[in-house]
């Protein structure tokens, strides 16, 4: 029988994925398909391994809730831990597969393996789809990707006014039983990918699971609950509790949300609760998240070198004693060293202290920012390929940031944490 593989990478869902719904539509068995790649878990050129623990244990998490929403589709996931190029082939011969369908990447290191698992691949067609935008690429006001502007705001202006967000795609109801593939398989541990198992910091402003079905708990708790939603752009700099923020950047990184789902989802918010600037911060922020997507399909590798997209020729350092300081939150100033910890400790950081820290790091230290870049990718629980590197690039002044910015450190800490609640909340048992 003629199967369509699905090979999920960074679109961990089985609602609104073109993917899954292209091969369901096949007609054909559809089986899938997901890595957890060695290679992910080596250390990179900086010395941190790319993917760390919190970050691994919340994959596991959505891998699993992946596999449970498949099984209720009566659809089957392989889950295997090795190189996708050393696997296709095999796969493709047992299960008979003619077609497979994947989302679209394009940075350096996942074109290479999507290059790599092509060429295994004999008169079977792959099929890609751009499916982790708000706007689509076919829908945006610009014919080419060398077009896309320099400045964020003149994107957004354009974006909005001639573009629209396409609907969510129909949900998914059962395959034939019948036709499921009979796939025993086993997701690796923590102890698998080279961890130690751990327990989270009872101190974390992120103590969720990964997963579909955490990601719209999360919804429901934020939008419909707590109706916290309406107040988003007045919490959103917040540094302590669950609440400040969405939180929902770690979902949309893996793809177990859409960001058109949130997107329907603020929608009928609005029309059914309330319409205002907060409900819209929450999509201007999706938008921003877009536009460091598209800056990177214009740029391509040029967002992690070390001139950046300026090309602008820094002379940055690298001390290791002014990068350890910095990691272990040992530096001059609290408010970096309590965000620090807070990332060590937990797996995450506000958007406000990576913005203070990385400008530390950058500005002030003058420390390659690559390296800053890296040791993010590392630790954090959201990391996001597009929105991680090209942040680094704004805050070291090599992006897309005309003003080339340097933060008062210490007025932001005044401003944001006045009453000293969140650095007393992450230096209390720190010893200097």
């Amino acid at each position: 029988m003629d199967t369509a593989l699905v090979w999920f990478r960074n679109n961990l869902r089985v609602q609104d994925n073109t993917a899954l719904t292209k091969a369901v539509a096949s007609g054909n068995r559809v089986m899938a398909v997901y890595f957890f790649d060695p290679r992910h878990f080596e250390k990179g050129e900086f010395g941190f391994k790319k993917t760390e623990k919190f970050r691994a244990q919340f994959l596991i998490e959505t891998v699993r809730d992946l596999q449970k929403n498949l099984r209720a589709l009566n659809i089957s996931l392989l889950v295997l831990h090795d190189k996708p190029e050393h696997n296709f082939e095999t796969l493709c011969e047992n299960y008979g597969v003619t077609e497979i369908h994947s989302q679209k990447e394009w940075t350096s290191e996942e074109n290479d393996v999507t290059n790599a698992v092509d060429s295994s691949l004999k008169n079977i067609k792959h099929s890609t789809y751009y499916d982790q935008f708000l706007y689509h690429p076919e829908d945006i006001p610009y014919a080419d990707f060398n077009d896309i502007p320099k400045v964020f705001t003149v994107f957004r202006k354009k974006c909005e006014k001639q573009s629209s967000v396409r609907k969510i795609q129909e949900e998914l109801t059962p395959l034939s039983r019948e036709n499921m593939v009979s796939i025993t398989t086993r997701i690796p541990s923590l102890s698998d990918l080279g961890f130690e198992e751990f327990q989270k910091d009872n101190r974390s402003a992120f103590p969720w699971e990964g997963g579909e079905q955490a990601a719209w708990s999360r919804v429901e708790e934020y939008f419909w609950q707590s109706k916290n939603l309406k107040t988003y752009k007045k919490t959103r700099n917040g540094l302590v509790g669950q609440d400040y923020s969405s939180k929902l950047s770690a979902w949309l990184a893996n793809g177990a949300i859409s960001a058109r789902q949130l997107f329907w989802e603020v929608q009928r918010f609005e029309e059914e609760v309330e319409k205002n600037e907060s409900t819209y911060w929450l999509i201007f922020e999706l938008i921003w998240r877009d536009f460091f997507k598209y800056v990177s399909l214009k740029h391509g590798n040029a967002i992690f070198k070390r001139n950046g997209i300026l090309d602008k020729d820094y002379h940055w350092k690298s001390e290791g004693n002014t990068i350890n300081s910095w990691i272990n939150g040992a530096t001059e100033y609290d408010f970096v060293n309590a965000n620090m910890i807070e990332l060590r400790e937990s797996g995450w950081m506000s958007n406000r202290g990576r913005q203070n820290v990385a400008s530390y790091f950058a500005k002030e230290k003058e420390q390659d920012w690559r390296i800053g870049a890296a040791y993010f990718e590392s630790v954090l629980i959201d990391y996001d390929v597009h929105s991680n590197y090209c942040n680094w690039m704004y805050n070291a002044g090599v992006g897309n940031d005309p003003r080339d910015r340097k933060f008062n450190i210490k007025s932001q800490q005044d401003r944001y944490d006045e009453n000293g609640k969140f650095v007393q909340r992450w230096l209390q048992n720190e010893l200097f």
